[in-house]
């Protein structure tokens, strides 16, 4: 008997397929169960820093010259006449130069000496004195917009951001509704006249450039400064030449500048800005004594405050000229040039957090 006979026999006939009756559907296989997993806890978006937490990263190479030192020399040791000489070679070092250092190293003589002081006290210390120095020097650029328009003269060496202060200090005032002028002043550098036209466009300030690359800048001056009181215009920003190199040109240029628009206004200029990179340390100092000897240097901005700043040399800019220090920068937005503040600037310089 064939196999399949015997299998029908057991089980029966097999049923006919009918057309009408539709096949029964394959049935889904069932979901294997997974494990969940959990979804990834995105990492914390830290706050963008302040401007202090800025000014300090910008001061960090010469904090960290300051306070390796310290916490080296002053780990449970007296304040001695060893100790203070280590002291004041270590603040020359960090760029405060020597009379702002002996200045703080005789004041710590009076008041500290003998006593075993931590490497905490020293940074506060330290901090305090330096602010009574920068105190008497951090006062605002005064603007008069009721004697218009007040005329702002800005000096220093090429490559020190002159240009730039000029464009950040036109937005500033421009977003105050005030009207501002730059006068493109540095004839013989063309990406300087460029860059104004371009801030200019960007803040609403009207540009006064030379028709001609290398005009006269007290030609310029002398028209934009016409143009201003005719318009209305409240500050006028002028650039200057400085090519340093040639300093007895750059003399006669700057003062016949001066010469030139105290014919429209004897009173002017109002304000005379001398840029200085902060990178340049004890070369600061330098030009300085230089555009002081040139122009009355009314005020200081201190640009290029950034990680490889010497920040020190504004201890000795305030020690040895005194003269007030209205700004710095510590970046390239117009919200990164602030109001110099004399205890942020110490604490920052020190390595402390702001009070």
């Amino acid at each position: 008997m064939a196999l399949r006979d015997l299998w029908s026999r057991i089980t029966g006939p097999e049923p006919k397929p009918d057309g009408n009756v539709p096949a029964p559907s394959p049935q889904p296989e069932a979901a294997v169960p997974h494990d969940p997993v959990a979804a990834p806890i995105p990492e914390p978006v830290p706050d963008p820093p302040g401007f202090f937490g800025r000014l300090k990263a910008g001061l960090s190479r010469s904090t960290a010259r300051l306070t390796e030192t310290i916490t080296a020399t002053f780990t449970k040791r007296r304040l001695d006449d060893a100790a203070l000489e280590d002291l004041e070679e270590t603040l020359i070092t960090a760029d405060l130069g020597l009379p702002a250092a002996q200045r703080i190293v005789e004041g710590f003589r009076k008041t500290r000496f003998g006593r075993e002081v931590s490497p905490d006290e020293v940074k506060a210390a330290l901090a305090e004195a330096i602010a009574e120095i920068l105190a008497p020097v951090a006062r605002p650029m005064p603007v008069d917009f009721g004697h218009a328009p007040h005329v702002v003269l800005v000096v220093g060496v090429n490559g020190v951001g002159k240009t730039t202060t000029i464009a950040k200090l036109g937005q500033h005032y421009g977003a105050q509704g005030r009207r501002v002028m730059f006068a493109a002043g540095d004839t013989f550098r063309a990406a300087a006249v460029e860059q104004l036209q371009i801030w200019g466009a960007r803040t609403g300030a009207t540009v006064v450039a030379a028709e001609k690359h290398g005009g006269d800048a007290a030609g310029l001056a002398f028209d934009a400064l016409t143009r201003a009181r005719a318009e209305g215009t409240e500050l006028l920003l002028i650039d200057t030449a400085g090519r340093l190199h040639n300093k007895t040109a750059l003399m006669d240029e700057l003062q016949k500048v001066v010469r030139v628009i105290r014919r429209v206004d004897p009173t002017a200029p109002h304000s005379v800005l001398l840029v200085l990179d902060a990178t340049t340390g004890q070369n600061a100092v330098q030009q300085a004594r230089v555009f002081s000897e040139m122009v009355d240097v009314t005020g200081i901005a201190v640009t290029k405050l950034d990680g490889s700043a010497k920040g020190g040399v504004v201890v000795a800019l305030a020690q040895q000229f005194a003269i007030p220090l209205h700004m710095v920068g510590v970046g390239e937005t117009a919200e990164d040039l602030r109001p110099f503040d004399a205890e942020d600037f110490a604490r920052g310089l020190v390595g402390l957090d702001q009070r």
